[in-house]
């Protein structure tokens, strides 16, 4: 059985209150070895953690304010994550980056939010996990201000252009591939045949943006086989290389 790691999933959310148990151990029997759990903001912190105690070594946090939680008070919110985190083992700092697709009101504030948490991610030497929503231009030129830090990470639920693909990869980041690549016309063929399976991870962001033939559906880590099923197709490889390299990108990557 190939072995793969969901570098993505809100397992902690309510959608999977009456469920959970469940829903983990058919991602472990399908090969799903580990859930990496990116956080919202600081409401969301207890259930993550909650999860993490529940499933040691399989569900693994990560600390981070997601963009379209940053409004006028994004300042406690990131001053609460930073004060309790040297407290726990996280792998990554996410979800965090800049979302302008649905509000563009606290453009400002997201800048600066994603600019501090990046600065915390160097100091605890970690990578970061990019939300991007009609702002690579924004957070291209907010990451030109790490040049040289050796700053890594990856831009989750990757939707961009080729071109932004390939400037991502030249700065040092993975390409998250998730759903989205099983949807007719989603354009991701083309990112994932052109930018090499070398550069991409494979997450769900369960419960959003369930693979075919489950589109429109909750979504769950399961069904990450169905990802990694369709990145061999389009990579011209088994699915079980493509698990390899992707896992073993997945473990470089968060130190797992």
């Amino acid at each position: 059985m190939t072995e793969l790691i969901d570098t993505h999933t809100h397992i902690y959310l309510p959608e999977f209150d009456s469920d959970r148990d469940e829903v983990i151990a058919r991602a472990v029997s399908s090969g799903v070895k580990i859930l990496l759990m990116p956080n919202i903001d600081k409401d969301s912190v207890a259930p993550m953690l909650a999860v993490e105690k529940k499933y040691p070594g399989v569900c693994m946090i990560m600390f981070g304010l997601h963009p379209t939680s940053v409004k006028s008070d994004f300042e406690i919110h990131l001053e609460d994550i930073f004060r309790i985190s040297p407290n726990y083992d996280f792998k990554a700092v996410g979800e965090i980056g800049i979302d302008l697709y649905w509000d563009k009101t606290f453009i400002r504030e997201q800048i600066i939010a994603f600019k501090k948490q990046v600065k915390f991610a160097l100091e605890k030497e970690l990578p970061v996990v990019i939300h991007a929503r009609e702002s690579f231009r924004e957070i291209f030129e907010a990451l030109e201000d790490f040049k040289g830090t050796g700053l890594k990470g990856v831009f989750h639920a990757f939707t961009g252009t080729m071109s932004d693909a390939e400037k991502a990869v030249s700065m040092g980041f993975m390409l998250g591939i998730g759903g989205i690549v099983t949807f007719k016309n989603s354009g991701l063929d083309k990112i994932v045949s052109g930018i090499g399976i070398e550069n991409i991870i494979l997450e769900t962001d369960s419960p959003y943006l369930a693979p075919v033939p489950y589109r429109g559906k909750r979504n769950e880590s399961s069904y990450l086989c169905l990802i990694n099923r369709k990145v061999a197709e389009i990579s011209g490889l088994t699915p079980e290389e493509t698990a390899s390299v992707t896992y073993r990108n997945s473990v470089r990557l968060f130190g797992l």
